[in-house]
């Protein structure tokens, strides 16, 4: 099954090149095969396009706009529907192909929270701290969290140890 994307590659409106470059880029990503038609240098393609797409998928002027999709002959959809899929997470079903399988299925299943790990598995410890262990207690004003941003802090401390600075003076000057 082939996947066809019916595109203007020379398009007067910008809002039907992103639409049409987030169709093609969506496909690429996910490495799914198609074939771009262009409609705007092959006039073969306009008329195919304009012939298979559904009455009810036609605007009210009769003329499609781009980018249309179909699985071989089998209309899929405009950009609407796409994107819809897209975001339904039902791309697969709406292009009509079977999705891969999963990453999960082909690799070794991960160890769940609530399995046990082998014991020779000295990379795995126990959250337990011993009761011997001491903790070392931070000071509240050490343990504060600034609110000013950085460019303030640094500012204020510029200027506190300025004025240490100029007591220090004052002291040596007395």
């Amino acid at each position: 099954m082939v996947i066809k994307v019916f595109v203007a590659t020379v398009a007067g409106s910008t809002a039907i090149k992103k639409k049409q470059q987030e169709v093609v880029g969506f496909l690429e990503a996910n490495r799914i095969d198609f074939e771009e038609k262009d409609i705007a240098c092959n006039d073969d393609n306009r008329q195919w396009m304009r012939d298979n797409v559904p009455g009810e998928k036609k605007p009210e002027n009769g003329i499609p706009l781009p980018p249309q999709i179909f699985n071989n002959e089998q209309y899929c959809g405009d950009f609407e529907s796409f994107f819809d899929a897209k975001e339904g997470n039902e791309i697969f079903v709406f292009l009509g192909l079977t999705p891969p399988a999963s990453k999960k299925e082909v690799t070794e299943p991960a160890v769940s929270q609530n399995e046990e790990l082998p014991a020779d598995n000295s990379t795995a410890q126990e959250s337990e701290v011993p009761s011997d262990v001491q903790h070392e207690e931070v000071p509240p004003e050490e343990n504060t969290i600034s609110e000013s941003p950085p460019e303030e802090e640094e500012e204020e401390e510029e200027a506190e140890e300025e004025e240490v600075e100029e007591e220090e003076a004052e002291g040596e000057q007395e």
